[in-house]
Order: C-alpha cells, then structure tokens, then sequence
C-alpha cells in the first residue's frame, strides 16, 4: 500500500473511530444527495418528453412539482451534510491539536533546542489547521464524487452504450491526469507548509530577542532575513498554486472536449430517431453533472495533496519518541516495588558525566514526494564531568560555580529533561531511571528566577489550573508561609486576573506565586535555582521568611549568587568547568582562609561568580 495512503488511513481511523455515529450519519447525507443528484435529470426529460407529446398539463405540472421536491431535498441534505461534517472537523481537529501538544512536551530538552516555539506553534496549529476540511467532508467527498462518476456512467451507459464510452473515456483521462501530477503537488505545498513555519519561527525568535535586537541596531538585519524568508514562503506558495492552476487549465480543456462530443452524439442519435429530445438534453444534463464531481475531485485531490503534506509532517512528528521515558522501567522490575518516601528526601550523584548534543540537520526527499529533516551525526559538548556528591535526608547545599559550569543542568537531571551519559543519580535511595516520570516529578520541586505567569486568575496560577486543589488549601498555604497580608491586599482574592507577560507584579512577588506552588506541591526535594537573585526591597522579607518556611523540614539544593541565600546551606560544592572544583561543610570551609568558599565570602560571591 501506498505510504502517503497507509499515514492517511492511520489517521482516519485514530480520529473518526470516537465519532462513528456522526461519521455514518454524514456518509447517509452524502449518499442521500448522490441519489436525488441522479434522479432529478430523469425528472425534467419526463418533463420534456411528456409535453413534446401532448399530454396533460397536470402531469407536466407533477413532474416539475417532483423535480422540486427533489432538489429542496437535495438542499436539505447537503445543508446537513455541511453541519455534521463541521462538527465532525472541529472534534478531530481539536483532539489531533491535542494529542500534537502533549507529544511535544514529551519530547527530549535536545528537539526543543533545535526547534523554535514558533516553527512548533505551526506545526500543531497550521497543519492541523490544513487538515480542517480533510476531516470535515474532504475523504467523504472523495468517495462521493467517485460514486456520482459512476452512477453518471452507468446511466449514461444504459440509455446508449457510446455515451457511456464516452463518459469513461472523460473520466479515466481527467483521473489520468490528476494522477500523474499529484506526487509533484504533495512535494509544492508540503515545500510550501515549510516554508510558512520557517517564517513563523524567525518572527517568534527574532520577537523574542527584541531587546538585544533593538539595542545592538539589529533592526535592518532582521528585516533583511524575514523579507528573504517570506520570500523563500510566496515562491514556494506560487509554484504550488501555479501548478495547481495548470492542473485546472487541462481538466477543463478536457470537459470542453467531452461535452462537444456527447452534444454531437445527441444530435447525431436524435436525427436518426433512436432517442428523443429529452433524452439529449438529458445526455448534456449528465455530461454536465459529470463534469461537476471531477471538477470537484480535481480541488478534493488538490486539497488532499495539500492535506497529505501535512499529515506526513503530523506522523513525522508523532513517529519522534523521547529517549527519556518510562520504558527504561521494564529494566529494573525488582525496583518497582520499592515506594518512594513522600518526606525529604537523600540525594546522591554517582560519578555523572553529561554533555548537550550540538545538532546537524540534512533533508531528505521521499518516495512520497515529501521532505523531512533528520539529525547527522550529532557533537557532544560536555558539561559534567564525573561530578560526585551527597546531600542526606533534610540537608541543604549550597550549589556555587560561574555562568557555565554546569548549574542549571544538575537541576535538569533531577527531572530527567535528560539523563546522564554516565553514572547515576540517586533520590530516596532509588535510581531516577527506576521511577515513572510523574512519580519522580511530584516528588521534586523547582523555583527559578524566571517564573511563567498566565492569563488567569490568582487561583489558576497558583495552582496551574488543577481544579483538585480547593481555595481553603491554597488559603492555608499562603497563610502558613506567612503571605497572607500580600494576599488581602489583591483586589480580588484569588479572582484577581494576572497577566502572562507579568505587568502589575514584582519579581519577588512572581516568585511568591512560584514558592506557593511548590508548597502545595509538598516535595521531599526542593531546588532553588538562584531564585533570590531579583528580588525587590518590598518583598525581599517576605519572601525570605516563604523560603524558610518552606525548606523547613526537606532535603534542599540552593543555586545562588547571593550571600544571605547560601547561608542556609549544610554544605556547600563549588563547580567549575563541569567539575567538582570544591566540597564541604559550609561552616567548615567558611573558616578555612585556604578554601575556595573563604575567598568568596571575602570577595562579594556577585563579583566572584559573575
């Protein structure tokens, strides 16, 4: 079976099987108005023939009163066809936007690296967007104009067996034709639908960078770029709709032709007195609704090329599997028994070395005619190197080292966004590769300095829109870390609607929300990742006092560049270049004057680690 054919069914069946009820009902209507299409030129050559004749005007008046009927019916049932297979569309869309989304978040930290917000947004939006009619009534349509080509055929067939000749001739050309073109168009628009995604991801990088852009007089450039982009997008837009243009241009070049023939024929028969004049002006009748479903299935086949790309790029995506899941499980059955401590939590770093892949892209064109980028031969930059320690149970340690020095990505291990290309890492005693992914996850908490606001109110921020947590738990919770006056002073409680962007709130009182997170939250493992660094003087107390309350009693991990932060460290481990450059007790190495920790807190830690 066809590629492009088999990904199509694939995808049919995952997203119409939950709505076959509604899929049969649309098939009905589609089917309903084939039938009432075909009688209805059987309606007006009785017409014709039966007042050529002389017969009464009440049949005449019958005949016509039925040919209406037919095509109010006919109306009606594509009216409903429209209204179903919208319904049908907006449900598989929306689940397909879905299933789209939560496989992107799945996917490894190295595919978002290489892939901007933008470039992702129309891959889940504007394919899907694509896909809108092919989901709809595009499929369904197909196959109707098929039946309506042969039921046109037949009858055409039955009233003189050259006319039905000549209508499969028509047909098999003009099929013919959209055959021979449609590897060429699947590989335009699917150049064209890269094209768009390209520019939707300079714009979201470049929108993003705009403070760099605007200060360093990047303006020109980025205009240069998105110009030669957009560029890159209307050439291809222009070949695919070029071509399918030419397409259009032989299909109705053919019709022409066939119409001149049967209309000939017609005469040629009626002359001879084998057919009457309602019988030619049906054979023209037929001809022309003929013409209308292979017009029809020239832009379904059209649209289906253009969809076909898209479905392609959609498996393409789909078919990408994370190199950190849950199936390493399977390899350490004896550990899943043991439960992971819901309290604090020890935590221990065996010998782990670590490096981000540096990624190389080359395209490749397939037998389908789409393109695809694939990953060649991936570097490796390493940024742990046979980094060891630990940290027992209800401990805290104080995380130092220069931009660089590999930080942050500790506490991205911690959450598996990557795992280690050597040794191990340890939580409760449990190798992480030994937990599910969720398990490991609710048992870790993370606050940065950059906190994700969204358009929502208080409450959903706080809770990040799980509607398990009541407001008397969120109220209990900004009470007990000691928030509660911070809380009645917001103008609706926990109605007030916050921004995305985070207009109207400090960056110590963002990270309040981010620390009221957590606590809800309940980790036995919290990370600060220099979470005090922006503080604001009207917050920076209260904010204080929320940490303490809520380290009180769990295993913590502090990266930081100020002083007052690290002093609530037990330990504290210096890295520098991936490695462990230091390691201590902190009393201990603060009253060493040999030590690399001495020399900071003399120094000012800000300027040293800077």
């Amino acid at each position: 079976m066809n590629f492009a054919l088999k990904q199509t069914l694939a995808l049919l069946v995952r997203y119409f099987r939950p709505q076959r009820g509604r899929v049969l009902l649309l098939a009905l209507l589609l089917l309903g108005s084939i039938a009432l299409q075909l009688i209805n030129p059987q309606l007006v050559r009785a017409v014709v023939d039966t007042a050529q004749s002389g017969t009464t005007t009440v049949r005449i008046v019958l005949a016509a009163l039925l040919f209406i009927l037919f095509g109010l019916g006919q109306a009606a049932l594509n009216l409903g066809a429209s209204y179903v297979g919208e319904k049908v569309s907006w449900a598989a869309t929306n689940a397909l936007r879905s299933d789209l989304a939560l496989h992107i978040l799945q996917l490894d930290m190295d595919f978002h690296n290489s892939h901007t917000p933008g470039e992702l947004i129309e891959r889940v939006d504007g394919d899907v967007s694509q896909l809108a009619s092919f989901f709809s009534q595009l499929t369904l349509r197909v196959v109707a104009s098929a039946l309506l080509i042969l039921g046109v055929i037949a009858l055409l067939w039955l009233e003189d067996w050259r006319m039905g000749l000549a209508g499969v001739l028509y047909a098999l050309l003009v099929l013919g034709v959209l055959q021979a073109v449609q590897h060429r168009n699947v590989r335009l628009w699917g150049a064209m639908r890269e094209g768009v995604a390209v520019v939707y991801g300079f714009i979201e990088e470049r929108l993003n960078g705009r403070e760099d852009t605007l200060a360093n007089g990047g303006v020109p450039y980025v205009l240069r770029r998105l110009a030669q982009y957009q560029g890159d997008a209307y050439r291809a837009f222009f070949k695919a709709q070029l071509f399918s243009v030419f397409t259009f241009s032989i299909t109705h070049l053919l019709f022409v032709l066939a119409t001149a023939l049967g209309l000939g024929l017609g005469i040629w028969l009626y002359q001879r007195g084998q057919v009457t004049i309602g019988t030619v002006y049906l054979i023209v009748y037929y001809l022309g609704i003929l013409r209308e479903p292979l017009e029809q299935m020239r832009s379904q086949v059209d649209e289906l090329q253009q969809a076909t790309a898209s479905i392609h790029r959609v498996h393409e995506l789909l078919a990408l599997r994370p190199s950190v899941r849950d199936d390493d499980l399977i390899k350490h059955e004896e550990m899943l028994a043991v439960a992971l401590p819901s309290a604090d939590l020890a935590v221990e770093f065996v010998g782990v070395s670590f490096g981000y892949r540096e990624h190389s892209v080359s395209k490749a064109t397939h037998r389908n005619g789409t393109e695809s980028e694939s990953e060649t031969n991936p570097e490796v930059k390493a940024v742990l190197r046979d980094v060891s320690f630990q940290v027992q149970a209800g401990e805290v340690l104080g995380l130092l080292g220069r931009t660089g020095s590999g930080k942050t990505t500790i506490t991205r291990l911690f959450f598996r966004l990557y795992d280690p290309t050597q040794g191990a890492i340890r939580i409760g005693g449990r190798d992480l590769r030994t937990l599910k992914l969720r398990e490991l996850r609710c048992h870790v908490g993370l606050v940065t300095q950059e906190v994700q606001l969204f358009q929502a109110s208080l409450r959903d921020n706080i809770t990040l829109f799980n509607t398990e947590i009541s407001d008397d738990q969120i109220l209990q919770v900004l009470d007990e870390l000691g928030l509660w006056r911070w809380y009645e002073a917001q103008p609706q409680g926990l109605d007030t609607l916050l921004q995305a962007s985070g207009a109207g709130l400090s960056a110590g009182q963002a990270q309040l929300l981010a620390l009221v997170r957590v606590f809800l939250k309940d980790p036995g493992l919290v990370i600060l990742d220099e979470a005090s660094s922006r503080l604001d003087p009207a917050t920076e107390q209260l904010l204080e006092r929320a940490i303490d309350r809520l380290l009180a009693g769990r295993t913590a991990i502090i990266i930081a560049h100020r002083l007052g932060t690290v002093q609530r460290a037990d330990h504290i481990l210096i890295l520098e270049d991936g490695c462990v450059a230091e390691a201590g007790v902190r009393a201990d190495l603060a009253a060493d004057p040999s030590s690399r920790f001495y020399r900071l807190l003399q120094t000012g830690m800000q300027a040293e680690l800077a």
